[in-house]
């Protein structure tokens, strides 16, 4: 990494420098705040080693200055002059870290490590950020539906300001996409937008995916990792299904909200963290918190506004538009352009309830792309909803084959992925994927 060294005792900055080249980083240095910048202006520097007490400048003055020029810069303050009190102000400033001299040079590998883990996973998540953008169709903020329009009007008032945001509603509503609408059309827009999907992993694996965990933490813990409250730093960070929060974490998540501090499993210091909290549930809350399954206090203060998002058969007008923008991208995507529906087809969709909502809209008109020999779409393309799907009755002359393959599908078109739609059924990724196969 390119790394400035920002110190004004000399031989601080060459021992620094030295241990630094030593561990293969291009090194700058500067005595005063003014060479610093005047180093930045030559390139950016991927780390600044900041000292706090300069001679005639203030280091966290100086560290605003910094990240004001280039954002993407870590800045790991070091000085002689720790305390709680500075550490705290430095990190709410925006540092990346704080060390007290005297430090070894493996203290510093130790930040410089943690720093490229978290920039490796910035990456990642900006990659699939980038690649959901291209497999997926922007996010529809039109509608004809008067119970629609009201939860649009709210979400983007709310998108402005920095309350947090409760998006209920059916499984395959759109809420992960309204979640990240509001994202973008917020004051924190250019910051990431990180999702974590609450019923997805056990309760330990959630807890460091959410905050991070240090070495040693639990058996696997083989290195220090960065939870995504740190990757969406300055952003937004979306609680998909909320309610399967467990109630260990429940706690952790208040403290986030109330006093925007964490800490990492297996850690005890603190550390501060600047996101918005935009949270989504296709459960009532409200017996869960009678039930104390879910913590009164945290429901008020993840429920300052709360948007409920209608299903499709409930905004059934806007079908043939979102049908018809689903048909034009996905078209496009796979080389089909002048794909349409016929009349019949169209006609099919209106008929049917769609219990998977968008998402099964979104799976039914990407299988009918796929399926289609001509230039139109027929209904003989939509699978089961041409004939407004096949219920099984229980009781009723069914083999349990037949309700089990049945019950698979549905699950499947309204999952977003194989690992959640497993978690559903309680079968075994790997499992689901091969019956998927034979389906």
């Amino acid at each position: 990494m390119r790394i400035l060294v920002v110190d004004d005792e000399k031989n601080i900055r060459q021992a620094m420098a030295t241990a630094l080249e030593v561990m293969d980083h291009e090194v700058a240095t500067a005595s005063t705040a003014q060479e610093a910048l005047r180093r930045m202006e030559a390139g950016p520097f991927q780390v600044t080693l900041l000292d706090l007490k300069l001679q005639q400048d203030s280091g966290l003055d100086l560290l605003g200055e910094i990240l004001r020029r280039d954002p993407n810069t870590s800045v790991v303050i070091v000085t002689a002059y720790a305390s709680i009190e500075t550490a705290v102000e430095a990190m709410r400033r925006g540092a990346f870290d704080f060390l007290a001299k005297p430090c070894t040079p493996e203290q510093v590998r130790q930040v410089l490590e943690r720093i490229e883990r978290t920039r490796r996973l910035q990456n990642r998540v900006l990659e699939l950020e980038t690649r959901l953008n291209a497999e997926s169709p922007e996010a529809d903020l039109e509608s004809d539906a008067p119970v629609m329009e009201k939860a649009l009007n709210i979400a983007i008032k709310a998108a402005a300001s920095e309350a947090t945001v409760l998006l209920l509603g059916e499984s395959g509503t759109g809420k992960s996409m309204l979640a990240r609408a509001m994202h973008e059309r917020s004051s924190r827009a250019k910051a990431p937008f990180v999702t974590v999907s609450c019923p997805s992993l056990s309760r330990e694996l959630l807890e460091s995916e959410l905050f991070g965990h240090v070495k040693g933490a639990f058996t696997g813990a083989l290195a220090e990792t960065v939870g995504k409250v740190t990757v969406a730093e300055g952003g937004t960070l979306f609680l998909d299904e909320i309610g399967d929060l467990p109630l260990e974490i429940q706690a952790k998540l208040l403290r986030l909200l109330q006093e925007k501090e964490y800490e990492r499993v297996g850690d005890t210091r603190s550390r501060r963290a600047d996101v918005r909290i935009i949270s989504a549930t296709n459960k009532d809350l409200g017996p869960a918190v009678t039930e104390a399954r879910f913590r009164e206090d945290l429901y008020y203060r993840l429920n300052v506004i709360s948007i409920q998002i209608p299903s499709l058969r409930d905004r059934a007008v806007d079908l043939p538009r979102i049908a018809e923008r689903q048909l034009q991208f996905f078209s496009k995507r796979s080389g089909k352009l002048g794909l349409s529906f016929s009349s019949e087809a169209m006609q099919a969709m209106r008929a049917y309830s769609w219990p998977g909502n968008l998402r099964e809209l979104r799976n039914v008109i990407e299988r009918a792309v796929i399926l289609a020999d001509g230039d139109r779409i027929e209904p003989s393309d939509l699978g089961d909803i041409a004939q407004g799907t096949t219920e099984f009755r229980l009781g009723g002359r069914a083999s349990l084959e037949e309700i089990e393959n049945e019950h698979i599908r549905k699950v499947l078109a309204n999952s977003r992925t194989i690992d959640e739609a497993a978690h559903i059924l309680q079968i075994d990724p790997a499992t689901l994927y091969r019956r998927k196969k034979k389906l």
